[in-house]
């Protein structure tokens, strides 16, 4: 194996307990050259020697979390705990990737997304602004989470499925197809949201329903809601 950085043991700037890592040869494709001072890390276990795997800016990786493959952390982004980030994935800006989480395919998180529990964004998924995909949620294909959206729990948004604005989906539920859920709707329980339907604005489904084809929910009776992830503040 050769090796594809050093850990610099004496910058000032490193945070307690982590090392700034320094290449030793050029990687192409993150612009890297031999010399370029990169990221930060806790051990060597936490970025790969193989592959074109890169960390950089002020970005952080510790605890037994693991970035390998071809994948970039940057920006002050926060990859901790037993998270992965793998294959061509990129994850930047003030995000944060934990506990057991894995990112990988061309999958993005940016902006302040948290992507946390044992949460997989994979494909060509996008987690961006400061939506939070956590639990056992999936996120995968071409589908996006933005803004202040939850994804949590079971949950699932496949496909070309965006989930925006406030909404929150749980539970079990699916969200797929072409579907859009925004605003401040909940859609949670076992509901599948499929085709181009639109569930928005305070709308909220739940229980076993099937919202699919050209449907479209605006509004619904709600119901007593407690947003049961943690955010950091």
């Amino acid at each position: 194996m050769n090796a594809k950085y050093e850990l610099i043991d004496d910058d000032y700037k490193a945070p307690d307990g982590l090392k700034r890592i320094r290449a030793l040869r050029d990687i192409p494709r993150h612009g890297v050259k031999v010399g370029d001072l990169g990221g930060f890390v806790e051990s060597e276990r936490n970025l790969s020697h193989y592959g074109d795997a890169w960390v950089s800016d002020n970005a952080r990786v510790s605890g037994n979390a693991e970035v390998f493959s071809n994948a970039r952390v940057s920006g002050d982004a926060r990859v901790y705990g037993n998270a992965r980030v793998s294959g061509d994935a990129r994850v930047s800006g003030n995000t944060w990737v934990i506990s057991n989480a894995l990112v990988s395919g061309n999958a993005q998180i940016s902006g302040n997304a948290w992507v946390s529990g044992n949460a997989l964004v994979v494909d060509d998924a996008l987690v961006s602004g400061n939506a939070l995909v956590s639990g056992n949620a999936l996120v995968s294909g071409y589908a996006q989470v933005s803004g202040y959206a939850w994804v949590y729990s079971n949950a699932q948004v496949v496909d070309n499925a965006l989930v925006s604005g406030k909404a929150l989906v749980s539970g079990y539920a699916q969200v797929s197809g072409n579907a859009r859920v925004s605003g401040t709707a909940l859609v949670s329980g076992y509901t599948q949201v499929s085709d181009d339907a639109r569930v928005s604005s305070d709308a909220t489904v739940f229980g076993n329903a099937q919202v699919s084809s050209n449907n479209v929910i605006i509004d619904s009776e709600q119901l007593p809601l407690t947003r049961s992830p943690t955010r950091r503040k």
